[in-house]
């Protein structure tokens, strides 16, 4: 087991895998921006070195600055989290390079399955069901024409580089089709540094359904069921529960499986994402693969007692899984609604600003994972998210109630946060039925 891991990463994943750490032994390092040096896990680390000012280009992606703080701190390794760098194949060549533990896949890996064209190879060499569409990159505006009309509109215009909804487009007919091309080309330049799209059919309200796999260094791959991300705003996740509300047993068992498959034949190592669409007559198509752990891991941990966190090290120690796929059990119903600092009622506005009053719920069935407290102030300069709450029950209806009393407990003074829509989702009769889909939250709670 490692000795000293340094945690790459600030807010409220960073004080989860801070307190993983301290559960297996091991000493912390953490890393933070100018603008975060109140930041809770701070407390608690047992070395703390400042990598930069407040831009993320010039502190937590500053690929030098954190191999410099991990050699002068002497750690054996780095955990990413999620987002920065975690899913950069370059930091985890260099980290090698520097004789530094990645705690994540491989280079190789997520460089494979960070490009989604790629991904979508893997996926059908593995034999699991992916979205009609593209067998690669569409390079122009006529092959574009012609992969529509082929496979029919609607189509989705999908940046192989991208993530978070950016250089995605919906075309309905040829004329949306061609502006939708060139858009999300520039959008993806953009952003990703990479004008590489794909194209696939647009299924109607699906629903966004994931699978948690662990994969260790010997050869053991398992998955650790599914969780429903439906909800969600512009292609951002807001809520997810688990197990999915719609899902029959032998969709489950299929899904889980074609999880297993497509993680064998990326050679996968560490915890990971697959995720994919579910139509409205029960198939299920693959999108992509996150190769780091997910905002969302909290829900799968209630329902089967692993701790994903502490697997993920435990694995890149070169630990072989100790759970066998006929060991693995889920009790009960979780659902996770992400607490964001913005304004729902102002197009989501984001909401930056000292917290002047924190009031956390709690009792029987609830977590909450965060870094706030009160008197913290949420810097503007990076994701909104300002904690997650999370509850488990035995039975879907009673975590339904539980969420509602918890969330009238939740006071947080000073900022506007996500806490207000999550009342009146639960007051919908689509939401308390199970039955959403991805575009729910833009539906019903889009611009107020």
């Amino acid at each position: 087991m490692f000795r000293r891991i340094l945690i790459a990463n600030r807010g409220e994943i960073a004080l989860r895998i801070l307190r993983a750490c301290k559960e297996l032994g091991i000493e912390t390092v953490a890393v933070y921006s100018e603008a975060d040096r109140d930041l809770l896990h701070l407390r608690y680390a047992d070395e703390t070195v400042c990598i930069g000012p407040a831009p993320s280009a010039q502190s937590y992606l500053d690929i030098p600055s954190l191999i410099a703080a991990a050699e002068i701190a002497d750690v054996e390794a780095i955990h990413p989290g999620y987002g920065f760098l975690s899913e950069n194949a370059h930091f985890v060549e260099v980290c090698q390079s520097c004789n530094i533990r990645f705690i994540g896949p491989s280079a190789e890996t997520i460089a494979a399955l960070g490009d989604k064209v790629q991904a979508k190879r893997i996926a059908k060499d593995a034999k699991v069901p992916s979205v009609p569409g593209s067998d690669g990159p569409v390079d122009s505006e006529k092959d574009a024409l012609a992969i529509a009309r082929s496979i029919g509109y609607p189509v989705l215009i999908k940046a192989a580089a991208g993530g978070g909804g950016r250089g995605m487009r919906v075309a309905h007919n040829d004329v949306s089709l061609v502006n939708g091309y060139h858009s999300a080309r520039a959008e993806a330049e953009g952003a990703f540094k990479n004008s590489t799209v794909y194209i696939e059919k647009y299924l109607d309200r699906p629903r966004h359904v994931e699978i948690q796999i662990l994969a260790d260094q010997h050869g053991n791959v398992i998955h650790l069921g599914e969780r429903d991300c439906s909800l969600q705003r512009r292609h951002q996740k807001l809520v997810e529960e688990s197990p999915c509300p719609v899902l029959d047993p032998k969709t489950r068992q299929a899904m889980g499986e074609a999880a297993v498959r497509l993680a064998r034949a990326a050679n996968y190592h560490s915890a990971g994402t697959v995720e994919f669409l579910l139509d409205q007559q029960g198939n299920f198509y693959f999108i992509e693969v996150n190769t780091r752990v997910q905002v969302e891991h909290p829900v799968t941990e209630q329902v089967t007692g692993v701790d994903v966190i502490q697997a993920m090290i435990k694995i890149a120690a070169g630990e072989r899984l100790l759970l066998k796929q006929e060991d693995v059990e889920w009790r009960g119903h979780a659902i996770e609604f992400r607490i964001n600092a913005e304004d729902p009622d102002q197009n989501f506005k984001p909401s930056p600003g000292r917290i002047e009053t924190l009031i956390v719920p709690a009792g029987p069935g609830v977590r909450w994972d965060s870094h706030a407290y009160a008197g913290y102030r949420v810097p503007p300069h990076y994701d909104s998210m300002v904690g997650k709450l999370i509850i488990h029950r035995n039975t879907r209806r009673e975590a339904l109630a539980t969420a509602r009393r918890a969330l009238e407990e939740l006071q947080m003074e000073g900022i506007a946060t996500t806490r207000s829509l999550f009342l009146r989702v639960l007051e919908h009769s689509d939401f308390i039925n199970g039955q959403v889909d991805t575009g729910f939250v833009d539906r019903y709670f889009g611009q107020r």
